[in-house]
């Protein structure tokens, strides 16, 4: 149960500490059983799906905002919508709006208001990069993007080689790399 006390100390706190204090064994001991810190992270894997799980009420592979918040007052915390957002916002790495199951993983071991910084920063870079390379707004690097940018930057490649590249990272098999790709690959 959260006191007055612990909303003072959580008030000078950004939303993400906040969550992460909120969703800790301390608070929250039918989550998350044993200190993170204990536990390898092979070990931490079955009970960040379990509580992603329970997160997801909608069953659509993301959680939003607003799931988020709902899940933690049903913990005994509280988070405002606005806050949820920024939670979100901040471990969001293809801008959806929602979180993955891996942008999940990432929020809960964040340390830090540096770790998410540096976090955004990067993020910041990928979506620069991959504007770069994804012509026409299109939302995707095809092979001809693709070609068109590397012969920019000076090399000579074939329609057919990059589309071997593409084939390498293209996890959904639909000829393209989305930006999910696009940072599973560059990372």
């Amino acid at each position: 149960m959260t006191t007055s006390t612990d909303l003072a100390k959580d008030h000078t706190k950004s939303p993400l500490a906040r969550l992460r204090r909120k969703l800790s064994p301390k608070k929250s001991t039918t989550l998350l059983t044993p200190s993170p810190t204990i536990m390898s992270m092979q070990q931490q894997q079955p009970l960040l799906q379990r509580v992603f799980d329970y997160f997801d009420k909608d069953g659509d592979g993301k959680i939003s905002p607003a799931e988020l918040q709902s899940c933690v007052r049903a913990t005994g915390g509280q988070l405002s919508l606005d806050e949820a957002a920024a939670a979100v916002d901040s471990s969001d790495m293809d801008g959806d709006g929602l979180l993955g199951y891996y942008e999940f993983v990432k929020l809960m071991e964040g340390s830090g208001e540096d770790k998410v910084k540096e976090e955004e920063e990067k993020n910041k870079e990928l979506r620069e990069a991959f504007g770069m390379y994804e012509m026409g707004g299109s939302g995707c690097i095809t092979p001809a993007s693709l070609r068109t940018m590397l012969s920019r930057l000076g090399g000579s490649h074939s329609l057919e080689d990059c589309k071997a590249m593409i084939r390498t990272f293209d996890l959904n098999g639909d000829g393209v790399l989305s930006f999910d790709e696009f940072s599973v690959m560059m990372r």
